[in-house]
């Protein structure tokens, strides 16, 4: 394990991971959400009194099988045509059976997970802050497509992240266990606040449960003290975007935008900087 201490060995190490683990969160963020539904299918089915075997998928669907296929023609993709973006390259982005155009997103968020986690590793130094680190950075990567793609923010990933930030935090990791059990606590109740509010007066839903689980992570993760630098930055950036795509993409109001990868976004920035830009507002204000 000695050599994975020298900062150019872990950086590297972590980088090319980071490329394989892009490949696998592709797989999570198309999969999950249709074993969600699924699974709420069954529910519905069971609470219907419907036989179970009459409503079951007629094929095993998880994240390990089937076997990825082409979308198009149901070409069975092979290891070789798997390899994180270099298979791609060679394709020159087609499938190779039927040379139906392959998504630019798949390598994208390969190279996006890549540079992140090298990115951390170096941020962070070898240890087990850089380790909880990239498995924070990846979450809030499937976390932010997932969202985008279906406004869902999973609880097999929130719950599970806010659980281990508290884990990891009994180390004072990144910040002591006090900070990290209020930090979780106020994320959950601030956005849940804000959601009730909005509600009594509209009468609308503003956000969804998801945004609280995943707010209480970033706290239960950083502490109570990063939380108005994540709420003020997804705000913002949040805010922007959706002005711009009402303005220029004639997006229609009445059309919720995803309040999810805005908060990834912030909860990524609060945990490389989260103090410093933390001091450097408050000492605006």
């Amino acid at each position: 394990m000695e050599i994975f201490q020298d900062p150019l060995v872990f950086v590297t190490t972590c980088t090319l991971l980071g490329l394989f683990v892009g490949s696998f969160l592709n797989v999570v963020i198309h999969r999950l959400p249709v074993m969600m539904e699924h699974e709420w299918q069954a529910e519905a089915a069971s609470l219907r009194g419907e036989d179970e075997g009459v409503t079951a998928s007629p094929q095993r669907f998880n994240l390990a099988t089937p076997r990825s296929r082409c979308p198009h023609c149901g070409h069975l993709i092979s290891a070789l045509e798997n390899i994180p973006v270099v298979s791609y390259i060679l394709l020159r982005g087609r499938c190779r059976h039927c040379s139906a155009s392959i998504s630019p997103r798949y390598p994208l968020i390969e190279v996006l997970c890549a540079v992140l986690s090298g990115f951390t590793a170096l941020h962070f130094g070898y240890g087990l802050a850089a380790v909880g680190a990239l498995v924070f950075v990846w979450s809030m990567i499937a976390l932010c497509f997932i969202d985008l793609d279906t406004q869902l923010l999973p609880d097999s990933i929130t719950l599970p992240l806010l659980w281990l930030g508290l884990l990891l935090n009994l180390g004072n990791t990144y910040t002591d266990i006090t900070g990290a059990v209020v930090g979780a606590a106020a994320g959950y109740l601030t956005l849940w606040s804000v959601y009730w509010l909005f509600k009594l007066a509209t009468g609308k839903e503003g956000m969804g449960y998801g945004d609280f689980k995943l707010l209480a992570a970033i706290g239960a993760w950083l502490g109570w003290q990063i939380l108005p630098l994540t709420i003020l930055l997804s705000s913002l950036v949040g805010a922007v975007v959706g002005i711009a795509l009402i303005v220029f993409r004639r997006h229609g109001r009445e059309i919720p935008i995803p309040f999810g990868p805005y908060l990834a976004a912030a909860g990524l920035l609060a945990l490389y900087w989260g103090t410093p830009l933390t001091a450097a507002y408050v000492g605006l204000l």
